[in-house]
């Protein structure tokens, strides 16, 4: 038993659990915070185009609500519902893509400056003149420079 706990403690101790938490954590928010910006901010206007449609009140009704029973016993396919999540999918999708594309950039960024420090360094303007004094030194003396 102590080496399953241990086996455990390890496993939830690597960063890449710990990274995953966080991002299911965030991912989370992140998603009431879409759900709010379709809802209340990008749907309404796009209704009131529509000649104020709300799209969450969009359906099919397949079997109506009887009044008699105090139960909800309405049969519909709520369109209007998928409408707004795939909006939200939509927004949702483009923000993972402007993230993974900073993303990038700064990796690619970050490639090029290993890259410029792996290289040697340009000779100064010093290093320039004395390397054309010897390269003329050996053309006069008929080397090869």
């Amino acid at each position: 038993m102590a080496g399953v706990i241990q086996e455990f403690r390890e496993f939830i101790a690597r960063g890449n659990v710990i990274d995953l938490a966080v991002g299911v954590i965030i991912g989370a928010a992140f998603n009431d915070i879409v759900k709010s910006l379709v809802d209340n901010v990008i749907m309404p206007p796009i209704g009131l185009l529509l000649s104020g449609i709300d799209f969450s009140d969009l359906q099919w009704v397949l079997k109506g609500d009887n009044p008699a029973t105090p139960e909800a016993d309405a049969v519909a396919i709520q369109y209007g519902l998928f409408i707004n999540t795939c909006i939200r999918f939509l927004i949702v999708a483009w923000a993972v893509f402007m993230l993974v594309k900073l993303v990038n950039a700064v990796r690619r960024a970050h490639h090029r400056e290993q890259q410029a420090e792996a290289a040697p360094p340009a000779p100064t303007a010093e290093e320039s003149l004395l390397i054309e004094i010897r390269d003329v030194l050996k053309a006069q003396a008929g080397q090869k420079p």
